[in-house]
């Protein structure tokens, strides 16, 4: 199977998750895996330079269709924040749900920043990160994950892989065509938007150009034309992306359909930290912020409601 190359159907089967057994420790050679018992997650937390991370307790264990029994993590160093998603996208993929084995799972395969991974392979393979992408997304299918959420994730992880993945089954030259076609694909849908929005809103924003599918027509059918064509350019750029035309698709769509969305919670994040800083340099400048604004919001809305 390549993966990458199309839509894939896994059919569940959530016994491929099993119990992996007790880690060895320090004259405790632990204890083995057990395929007729359900996985247990123990986790424990911990605070390391300002991040949350976790710790496994028990190891977990999944036989890969291709693959075989792969058990994680390797050794108790083994560190993982559950479901890596930004925080401003765990409203689409929560950090922890049905795909949270699965997400452990990916962690233990994928390496760090020193070229580590923490898993065994009890066939002996040696996994690299394009196979662990595809493991995860079977995993996923695996824990009951939804369709839609699980092709995103994967979409994601495929992403990561190419502009810092390290250990993939890519030669150099391959690596930077699809890092071209990543960025090319971003940077021109984030451009293509951008020259949306200002068609949209009737004015005529620094460098943006008119967009033959959107005219000057009325706003909700220019909102209907720029919706399609957040659809069909993504599908018509996903091309430059080869074998990982899936990843390509599924990326570009969502980046045109979500970027207002994203931008707006950026927005709101940002001014959310704002206001955590400003509160701990003085809670009187805060009091006296959030003063002004609802003395600024009644003013306004008695002079709304007066007309």
């Amino acid at each position: 199977m390549k993966s990458g190359m199309r839509m894939v159907h896994i059919t569940q089967e959530a016994r491929r998750f099993y119990d992996g057994g007790i880690l060895p420790s320090d004259g405790d050679p632990g204890s083995p895996p057990n395929p007729e018992a359900d996985p247990r997650i123990l986790l424990e937390r911990h605070t390391e330079d300002g991040a949350e991370t976790f710790s496994l307790e028990r190891r977990l264990a999944y036989r890969d269709r291709h693959l075989g029994e792969l058990l994680v993590p390797a050794g108790r160093e083994f560190r993982t924040d559950l479901t890596s998603v930004p925080a401003l996208f765990t409203w689409l993929v929560p950090k922890t749900g049905a795909h949270l084995p699965a997400a452990l799972l990916h962690d233990a395969l994928v390496p760090d920043r020193e070229g580590r991974s923490s898993y065994a392979s009890s066939d002996g393979h040696d996994i690299d990160r394009v196979a662990a992408d595809r493991i995860f997304r079977d995993a996923m299918a695996d824990t009951g994950t939804g369709l839609i959420r699980r092709w995103i994730v994967w979409t994601a992880v495929t992403v990561a892989t190419i502009f810092v993945g390290r250990k993939v089954a890519w030669s150099p030259t391959q690596q930077w065509a699809y890092r071209v076609a990543a960025g090319s694909t971003i940077v021109a849908i984030t451009y293509l938007g951008y020259c949306a929005t200002s068609d949209l809103a009737d004015r005529s924003w620094p460098g943006a150009v008119a967009l033959p599918w959107m005219g000057e027509r009325v706003w909700w059918a220019e909102l209907s034309s720029g919706l399609a064509g957040a659809i069909v350019i993504p599908l018509a750029l996903s091309l430059l992306w080869g074998r990982l035309r899936a990843a390509g698709a599924i990326a570009g769509v969502m980046l045109a359909v979500l970027i207002h969305v994203t931008v707006a919670l950026a927005v709101i994040a940002a001014g959310y930290l704002a206001l955590e800083r400003l509160a701990r340099w003085s809670v009187l400048a805060v009091t006296l912020l959030a003063g002004g604004v609802v003395g600024a919001a009644l003013i306004v809305f008695i002079v709304a409601s007066s007309r």
